[in-house]
């Protein structure tokens, strides 16, 4: 029956064998443990030396750098401890100094020693571990100096902008709330950056100037300011008159609340600035805290009117006596 027995396969066709499978022997899984147990055998000692000196190093950077950042804080928490009891001795200098000066530049110096600092010990332990691990670092250094020097090409900019702004800070040329000339802009100090300085203008606008960009700087809050007004009467004055008019407003102002303690020194008249047929100028000064010389300036003007309109002298102007000059020609 067909069905039952089973059909002869056809000639020329070939049966489809997988090829035999070899499984490892014994010896050969043996000696193949043997060989890696042989090779660990011969480089654990490596191994373990290697990184051992690369933990070593590492802890050794890491304390180095913790000591040095404490260090760092500390001496600059004592240059502040410092300042501030020089200034509490010195009436003139707590005024010329504030606590926020003082404090912002003490913060921004410790910041920039604390990253030098850091980056120098890291950077040196990185190179120690490369070299233990067998790295050459000619190359890798090489490249870095490449690279440094391109960069410090396409970042000239920023490089000179924090290297101005780190001298600013070192040599106090001016802090928060100095009011500045730099150049650029005028105002007040806001906020001193190592790449920026912020200013605040006259009319209340706020102007950020790169410090790279400052060639030369003028501090108005440093030292004492000076108040200068002229004042402009008629030729036919009594210098006597209008020197004890001048004098006794300036002696008032000194006397009375704010200003005996904006006025540093007594209302001086210097003499005669100008002189002309019609008219004569005298200037007046005055020494005040810095920043306070406009104030001054215009208090003083409202007294020296007030005095001498006591005394019937009148103030004139160049305009005002081109005018009388001209109805004057025009009357004849």
């Amino acid at each position: 029956m067909p069905w039952v027995t089973g059909a002869s396969p056809e000639p020329g066709t070939s049966d489809d064998t997988a090829p035999p499978e070899v499984t490892p022997s014994l010896e050969d899984a043996q000696r193949t443990a043997g060989s890696a147990a042989g090779w660990i055998e011969e480089n654990w000692s490596l191994w373990l030396s290697v990184g051992l000196r690369i933990l070593l190093i590492m802890a050794i950077a890491v304390l180095l750098r913790s000591v040095v950042r404490r260090a760092i804080t500390r001496f600059i928490a004592r240059m502040h401890r410092n300042a501030e009891a020089e200034a509490s001795g010195n009436a003139l200098r707590g005024l010329l100094v504030n606590a926020e000066r003082r404090q912002q530049r003490s913060a921004a110096i410790g910041s920039v020693l604390r990253s030098l600092s850091s980056f120098l010990i890291l950077g040196t332990a990185l190179l120690i571990v490369l070299s233990t691990l067998g790295i050459n670092l000619a190359p890798l250094l090489a490249s870095a100096g490449v690279a440094g020097v391109a960069i410090g090409f396409g970042a000239r900019n920023l490089v000179t902008d924090v290297l101005t702004g780190m001298f600013m800070l070192l040599e106090d040329q001016y802090g928060v709330g100095d009011r500045i000339d730099a150049g650029e802009a005028t105002g007040t100090v806001l906020e001193i950056g190592l790449r920026v300085t912020k200013l605040r203008g006259d009319d209340g606008e706020i102007w950020y100037v790169r410090n790279g960009e400052i060639k030369r700087v003028g501090n108005l809050s440093q030292g004492w300011a000076t108040a200068m007004v002229d004042v402009q009467v008629r030729a036919r004055e009594d210098l006597a008159e209008v020197r004890a008019a001048i004098t006794e407003a300036g002696d008032a102002m000194s006397k009375a609340e704010p200003w005996d303690e904006v006025l540093w020194d007594r209302v001086t008249v210097l003499g005669l600035d100008e002189v002309t047929l019609e008219s004569m100028t005298v200037r007046v000064s005055a020494k005040t805290m810095p920043g306070k010389a406009l104030g001054v300036e215009r208090e003083l003007r409202w007294r020296i009117k007030q005095a001498l309109d006591m005394r019937g002298i009148e103030i004139v102007d160049d305009e005002a006596l081109a005018a009388e000059a001209g109805r004057l020609s025009l009357e004849k």
